[in-house]
């Protein structure tokens, strides 16, 4: 192993890990890492931490058992008997089958999701998870708490019932259930905080109790065979009578050889006495007595195939039977038959039905204690499900082809003594199904009151939703003592609502989403091939899991509508809630692999070409730079970013750093962070990305040429005017800052340069009111349009109004333009004021003149100071001899010529003696530092930079070219003798004549902006192109500065060589 030695330390050998690995932890990642943590604060450290017990619960006792008491329960008893006599032995099976198919095995709940669809969804499905565990608790509890009251001790009610009809009955049942219904959850509650071993300990108890009944129904159903129950109904007419207040079911019997009337008659007639006046109904039709249970061979199973809905108030008809009954009597003594207490449809009988296959989950939410968790979860799950799902069909078969229709609808037993139907059906007892229904419902409350806690615990402990992490801590050995008690209050609503057919629609909601999301998690892990989903199960389909996931959506809506949609807004807010408050975890989930795989379909699909104009937005990459403590320099470039994208787009924020890759990693990474948190003050949507090079330019460089992916690459540079750029140990600086104009302008780039970044707005500031200008001299593709426009948007600039000014030369027709624009600014519809600036010629100012010498001098010497001696004295010398030669060559007269041809029409410059001698000192100031350099000669420029300003009608960008210059002078000889250059220096002749006309327009400019947008919140402006030669960039960079002298804020911006702005929509 001497090849691996170096790497030992952080890579261990697999000898030394396997054991790890094998007894690898089911618990939740977050659960694990908070009791870890709580171990390690509160055990001494003297104390040795007791032996953690190893899972050892097989599939038998870890999953197929808890999910036979979970799935058998208060439904099966209390519910399941009226459900098949009024949705029929069709509608039933058909219930049935659909519920149980649903809830297919596919994992755990709460766990699974988290971890499959991320922290959003997990936290949202598991908080309904929760509380549909929750509202399971209350339900339990309620089916104990009918079971004792109506069919155990009838006596034990608080608010009697008895002599009470209607509403008025109903309200004492249900305040009855409340009052009992709180006592039994705090007894519940007691018993669980004091330790759930007794739960655990009770729960083989409860389930042998569930199994008993069961036996005993299918017992009962096998004697009805050869033996039927004696268990007659009263029927007067076609309608179910209640049982109590008589003894004999008949109007009249043979006594002592003569007809005595019965207590019946006593009820619906005024007297004892034969000629009593009775009640019409009563009257008209006879009393007939029914075998409530005929057996399973007397074919009643074709009577109750099909359904029988009811509306609330509805009599209990039995079928087959007429009466005798005048449509417009009034019914009278309602209150002696048996009524529909609810009004029953299809969707209402899945609703109630549901929650009892909603114990699929008890296996896989074990799934810590079990000794094989991936073996025992799907084998056991499945096995209960199937054992589950013959049962209920059965029954569902066995109930309709045994008992009457009109006890199947008696979900009270009222016609029957109050006898609990199922329990008649039993043998060899009623009692049996009785004791053994009561002691499973809360068997099964108590399981829900343990469950729901440890959820609520797990998920608080997973800090996906902030506030709910007080819930994670408990008492010292775990106990979830604050969860429980969130668990007991929710119970109670529950409770208070006190009607198990109105709460087990709420919870099936709950579960039904809980499954839905589990069914999607297993599709999607299958369709994006995650590398790390790899079922043990051999008979899965990604289809299967499609399916559940639609039927639970379905059944959703089918058993109510607004619930769903409730429930639904519920896991929303909360999804939402964790998006923008917590969601601290990354777990690796599949939304992640479903927006890995959109974002590669979209970028596949922004190749196929550019952006149609009308959809073009700046895509921006932000160029920043960093101190030496790794700050940034211009963070109000961040907030521009932000007011201009307003989180649309494509926003990348560069930096470089100097040095290698494997040195200044750490460094970049720190960067990294750096930007990050910088975007997320600035509230800047995009990516950051720093680049590691061995110089600045190659780095920025690499920022323009590689920033973005594919098709979803940046279209426009944003980055700081050099302010500082006349400092000599600035000179790198601006040189790197020509680079970006002439690397954008060559990739077709548009470019953003703000200048007095600082003095630009933040993202907190409100202007009330104020101007944007746009000086508008050349066609850039409309960017300058575009621009003002996105930043309106912003509530920085919202209240700004927009002002457009262009340029008009000599031979132009102001007025005819202004119209122009004004109709092109209504196609656009875009609103802004108008105003066309009429520029003439004029002569050039002594003032040029010095500010062009001035500047010249300086960029020789700025040359002079990167030169060996050698190289120092070969250029001294070339300059002296192209000075001399040059003042020989020039004719006044051909200068004039040349400079009146390209200079921009304009107002009258006045002469600025101040300025003049200001430029004078600096002239000596100049000359001061060329004598310490030993320069013995005015310095000139031997070779002109390329340049020209075009106009709007003929380039789109404003570039430097000898050759439109020429063409200009050719084009215009005659002018060359209107002009003359008396009192002209010497030194004047021998300056650069390209220089002087870009430095005279460039005053002119900036002349006529400060008149008209000095008090402007903003103005952009055309950015002039860079010189095609190295000689001139000094001299470009105070051209831009002289241009926009005294301008608080200016943007200067350089179109990308395309229309970015459309007039359709």
């Amino acid at each position: 192993m001497a090849l691996f030695e170096e790497e030992m330390d952080n890579s261990p050998m697999v000898s030394s890990i396997l054991s790890s690995l094998a007894n690898y932890s089911n618990l939740p990642q977050g659960s694990k890492e908070h009791e870890e943590a709580e171990n390690e604060e509160g055990a001494a450290p003297s104390k040795k931490k007791p032996a953690v017990k190893a899972p050892s619960l097989g599939t038998l006792m870890g999953v197929y058992l808890p999910c036979i008491q979970n799935i058998f329960g208060v439904i099966l008893f209390l519910r399941m008997t009226w459900m098949v006599g009024i949705g029929g032995v069709f509608g039933s099976f058909i219930i049935v089958f659909m519920c149980c198919s649903t809830v297919s095995p596919t994992g755990g709940s709460y766990y699974m999701i988290s971890r499959s669809l991320g922290p959003e969804f997990g936290g949202a499905v598991g908080i309904c998870f929760y509380l549909g565990t929750t509202f399971a608790g209350a339900m339990y509890i309620l089916g104990a708490i009918e079971l004792l009251l109506i069919y155990i001790l009838p006596q034990a009610a608080i608010f009697k019932m008895e002599g009470l009809e209607g509403a008025d009955m109903e309200a004492a049942m249900l305040n009855n259930m409340r009052v009992y219904g709180t006592i039994v959850l705090s007894f519940m509650a007691t018993v669980v905080f004091v330790g759930v071993k007794y739960v655990n300990k009770l729960a083989l108890v409860f389930l042998a109790c569930v199994i008993l009944s069961i036996l005993a129904v299918y017992a009962g159903v096998i004697k009805t065979a050869f033996e039927p129950p004696v268990f007659p109904v009263c029927i007067l007419g076609n309608r179910t009578l209640i049982s109590k207040g008589f003894d004999v079911c008949a109007k009249v019997i043979e006594r002592d050889n003569g007809t005595v009337t019965t207590k019946l008659w006593k009820i619906f007639c005024d007297s004892e006495f034969l000629n009593a006046t009775c009640d019409e109904y009563f009257a008209n039709n006879n009393v007939s007595e029914i075998q409530g249970i005929p057996g399973v061979s007397s074919g009643i199973l074709a009577e109750n195939l099909f359904g029988y809905y009811l509306e609330k108030g509805d009599f209990l008809e039995k079928r087959g039977i007429s009466a005798m009954q005048d449509p417009e009597a009034i019914i009278t003594n309602s209150n002696r038959y048996v009524l529909a207490d609810i009004t029953s449809f299809f969707t209402l009988l899945v609703g109630i039905y549901f929650p009892s296959v909603t114990g699929i989950m008890a296996g896989s939410n074990r799934s810590g204690d079990l000794r094989d968790a991936q073996k025992s979860i799907p084998i056991g799950t499945i096995a209960a499900i199937t054992t589950t799902s013959i049962v209920y069909m059965s029954a569902v078969v066995l109930f309709g082809a045994c008992i009457e229709g009109v006890v199947l609808r008696d979900k009270f037993g009222e016609g029957v003594n109050g006898n609990l139907v199922i329990g008649t059906l039993a043998w060899p007892s009623p009692w049996v199904i009785v004791i053994g229904s009561f002691f499973s419902t809360c068997g099964a409350g108590l399981q829900s009151l343990t469950g729901a806690p440890r959820l609520l615990q797990a998920i608080s402990r997973d800090s996906v939703i902030p506030f709910l992490k007080v819930f994670g801590h408990g008492k010292a050995n775990g106990e979830p003592t604050w969860a429980l008690l969130l668990t007991a209050s929710i119970c109670e609503i529950g409770i208070i609502i006190a009607s198990l057919d109105a709460v087990a629609p709420i919870l099936s909601m709950f579960f039904l989403m809980c499954y839905m999301f589990v069914n999607l998690a297993c599709a999607l892990q299958t369709l994006l091939r995650t590398p790390n989903w790899r079922p043990r199960f051999k008979f899965y389909h990604w289809a299967l899991s499609f399916l559940g996931m639609s039927l639970c959506l379905s059944l959703m809506f089918i058993c109510s509508w607004y619930y769903a949609i409730v429930a639904m807004v519920i896991a929303t807010c909360i999804y939402k809630y964790i998006e923008f408050a917590g969601a601290e975890k990354e777990w690796g989930d599949g939304i992640r692999g479903i927006s890995l795989s959109a974002a590669r379909f979209a970028l596949m699909r922004l190749e196929e070409g550019p952006p149609h104009t009308k959809n073009w937005r700046p895509q921006i990459m932000v160029l920043v730079s960093m101190d030496a403590e790794h700050n940034v320099e211009q963070p109000r470039l961040l907030s521009l970013t932000n007011q201009l994208k307003a989180g649309k787009g494509l926003t990348i924020v560069g930096t470089s750093v100097v040095g290698t890759y494997l040195n200044n990693h750490a460094e970049a990474q720190q960067a990294d962070q750096v930007l990050r948190k910088l975007m997320e003050t600035e509230k800047v949507k995009g990516f950051s990305q720093v680049v590691i090079s061995s110089n600045l330019r190659d780095g920025t460089s690499h920022l323009i040429q590689v920033g973005g992916l594919g098709g979803l690459k940046h279209n426009t540079v944003l980055v700081s005017w050099p302010r500082t750029w006349k400092q000599a140990e600035d000179n790198l600086r601006f040189r790197n800052f020509i680079e970006v104009v002439r690397e954008t302008t060559a990739a077709s780039m548009a470019l953003l340069v703000p200048k007095n970044i600082a003095a630009y707005p933040s993202n907190g500031e409100r202007f009330t009111e104020g101007h944007i200008d746009v000086w508008w001299i050349v066609h850039d593709g409309g960017m300058l349009m575009l621009l003002p426009f996105l930043l309106r948007q912003h509530k920085v600039w919202r209240k700004c109004k927009m002002r457009i000014f262009t340029v008009a030369q000599m031979d132009d027709n102001s007025i005819q333009m202004k119209k122009d624009l004004i109709t092109f600014l209504y196609h656009l519809r875009i609103d802004a004021e108008v105003e066309v600036v009429e520029m003439h010629d004029s002569d050039i100012s002594a003032y040029t003149y010095e500010k062009t010498l001035v500047m010249e001098q300086r960029s020789q010497i700025l040359k002079q100071m990167h030169l060996t001696k050698n190289e120092m004295e070969r250029e001294i010398q070339s300059i002296t001899d192209s000075s001399r030669g040059s003042i020989r060559r020039k004719n006044p007269s051909n200068l004039r010529s040349q400079q009146s041809s390209e200079e921009p029409a304009g107002v009258s410059v006045e002469e600025k003696p101040e300025e003049e001698s200001v430029a004078v000192s600096r002239l000596k100031q100049v000359q001061l530092i060329h004598n310490k350099n030993a320069t013995p000669t005015s310095p000139t420029s031997p070779i002109t930079p390329a340049g020209g300003v075009a106009t709007p009608g003929s380039e789109v960008q404003m570039t430097w070219t000898d050759k439109a210059e020429h063409q200009a002078a050719a084009a215009h000889p005659e002018q060359g003798g209107i002009k003359d250059i008396f009192n002209m220096k010497p030194e004047w002749e021998s300056l650069n004549q390209s220089n002087v006309r870009r430095m005279h327009t460039a005053l002119r400019l900036n002349e006529v902006i400060m008149k008209k947008s000095k008090d402007a919140k903003l103005v952009l402006l055309n950015m002039p192109g860079p010189p095609k030669n190295r000689m001139g960039e000094e001299n470009y960079m105070e051209f831009l500065e002289v241009l926009t002298e005294g301008l608080n804020r200016v943007l200067l911006v350089r179109g990308g060589g395309r229309e970015v702005i459309t007039i359709y929509s």
